[in-house]
């Protein structure tokens, strides 16, 4: 078995994201491994009868950006903690964003938050670290908000 040297660790900006990265430091300090931190998000296309409204350069820019200072925000208090980090934006379909960078990187492992929703809102929304789980081909790590103390 080989020890993760690179984790990813996808963030949406939520309180589980938060804990995940937490745990993630901790166990990059014990493994002295690289953390990379990504945010993935898609520009919404909206469908009309006829035809489709698509987000504006402008639009998208500002998207980029706001996540660029959010991921900055979610990785200061980490600052001082010995571990080497680095964080990435990408646009895409989440669940698969995520997969397919930590492949790109060779990342050992994906260490990520889940909302812990059950039935009917799980149903309807979906569970990106669900689809993550089921298709990563490296060990995925989920850490409940509830998880880490």
């Amino acid at each position: 078995m080989t020890l993760p040297k690179t984790i990813l660790v996808p963030h949406d900006f939520g309180t589980s994201s938060d804990h995940a990265l937490a745990y993630a430091v901790e166990l990059a300090k014990a493994l002295s491994a690289e953390l990379v931190v990504m945010h993935a998000y898609e520009i919404p296309v909206i469908g009309f009868p006829d035809g489709a409204m698509v987000a504006t350069p402008e639009l998208a820019t500002r998207v980029l950006e706001g996540a660029n200072v959010g991921l900055k925000k979610a990785l200061e208090p980490f600052a001082a903690s010995g571990v080497a980090i680095r964080s990435i934006v990408k646009q895409g379909p989440p669940w698969q964003t995520i997969v397919e960078t930590a492949t790109e990187l060779g990342a050992g492992m994906i260490a990520m938050g889940t909302h812990g929703r059950h039935g009917l809102p799980r149903a309807l929304l979906g569970s990106v670290a669900e689809k993550v789980v089921r298709s990563a081909h490296v060990p995925v790590l989920t850490v409940h908000s509830g998880d880490v103390k």
